[in-house]
C-alpha cells in the first residue's frame, strides 16, 4: 500500500484508536489489497464485495470479518476520502452468543487451582475488579488506591480512564501478595524482562491450567471471568447504572446484555404457565 498505508497509519493515530486496534485495521487493509494486487484507488464497491463473500465462502467468522469491514471503512472512508463508498459496505450479521457464567463456587475452584501466586493474584484482579486482559496485565503498583478503596484503571478500551472498587478481599490479597514478592514496579505483576508486565498469553495459559485442574466443563476465557462478575454484581442486586460505570461501558445497551444472563433476575419473574387458572393469574384474562 505504500503511502497509503502511511496515511493510514497517521489517521489512526490522529484519532487516537488503541494499537491492537490500528494492527487490525491495517492487516485487513493489506490483505484487501494483497488479494487484488493493485491500489485500493483503483478499486471500489465491487472489489470490496467480492472480498468480502470470498472470506464468508471460507469460512472465515462473522466476528473476525467485523475487522475487516471496519478497517477497509476506515480506509475508504477516513484515508482515500471516498464516504460514498464506505457507506455501502454492509456490516456482516454475528450471532450475539450469551457466554457461560462461573457460580461462585466455580470461581473460587479456579483461583484455587492456579499455581504460581503472581497468575493466581492476577486472575483474582481480574474477576475481583471486572478487568479486561490487557488492564490486569499492565496494572501499575500505583493504581491501587487503598485509602479511596479503588483502583485506577488507565487508557482502557477506548483510551478511557476510570475507577473500579477495591473491595476488602481483594486489598488483603494484594498486599500479602506485595510483602510475598515485592515486585520492583513499575508493574504489579512484573515479566520476565526489567520493567516489563506479564503477557496475555501467559496468563491465559495460567486460566487454561488452572481450569484444567478445577475441573470445570464450561468455555472459559479470560472475557469470562469479567463477564462473571458483572453477573453476580447484578445478582447482588447492584444498580445496573453502577455496574456500567465499573466496566466502563460507553452505553447502557451494552451494560443491559447481562441482564439476560442473571439467574436472580430470571428466578424473579413468574413463568406464565405456572399463573394460569390462579387468582394472580386472573390479570392475563
Amino acid at each position: 500500500m505504500g503511502e497509503i498505508y502511511q496515511k493510514m497509519e497517521r489517521d489512526l493515530r490522529l484519532r487516537n484508536l488503541s494499537d491492537k486496534t490500528a494492527k487490525a485495521y491495517l492487516s485487513a487493509c493489506s490483505k484487501f489489497v494483497t488479494h487484488y494486487m493493485r491500489s485500493p484507488r483503483e478499486m471500489g464497491t465491487p472489489e470490496i464485495d467480492a472480498f468480502l463473500d470470498l472470506l464468508a465462502t471460507r469460512g472465515v467468522s462473522a466476528e473476525m470479518r467485523k475487522y475487516f469491514v471496519a478497517g477497509i471503512k476506515f480506509l475508504y472512508g477516513v484515508t482515500l476520502e471516498r464516504p460514498d463508498v464506505a457507506k455501502r459496505i454492509p456490516w456482516p450479521k454475528v450471532p450475539l452468543r450469551q457466554p457461560d457464567i462461573l457460580s461462585g463456587s466455580e470461581m473460587i475452584s479456579l483461583l484455587t487451582s492456579v499455581s504460581m501466586v503472581k497468575y493466581r493474584v492476577a486472575l483474582t484482579t481480574a474477576y475481583g475488579a471486572a478487568m479486561r486482559v490487557s488492564e490486569a496485565c499492565k496494572l501499575q503498583i500505583g493504581d491501587i488506591d487503598s485509602q479511596r478503596k479503588v483502583i485506577h484503571i488507565r487508557q482502557g478500551k477506548g483510551r478511557r480512564d476510570r475507577y473500579v472498587m477495591l473491595g476488602d478481599r481483594l486489598l488483603l490479597t494484594l498486599r500479602q501478595y506485595y510483602k510475598l514478592t515485592k515486585p520492583a514496579g513499575p508493574y504489579l505483576f512484573p515479566g520476565q524482562q526489567p520493567g516489563t508486565h506479564i503477557s496475555d498469553t501467559a496468563l491465559r495459559d495460567a486460566l487454561r491450567a488452572g481450569i484444567e485442574l478445577a475441573g470445570i466443563k464450561k468455555h472459559v476465557t479470560l472475557h469470562v471471568l469479567r463477564h462473571s462478575f458483572a453477573t453476580h454484581l447484578l445478582e447482588a442486586g447492584a444498580d445496573i447504572r453502577v455496574i456500567q460505570a465499573v466496566l466502563g461501558h460507553g452505553s447502557i445497551r451494552t451494560t443491559a446484555h447481562y441482564t439476560q444472563v442473571s439467574q436472580r433476575m430470571l428466578n424473579s419473574v413468574k413463568n406464565p404457565l405456572d399463573l394460569l387458572g390462579t387468582l394472580e393469574g386472573s390479570v392475563l384474562g
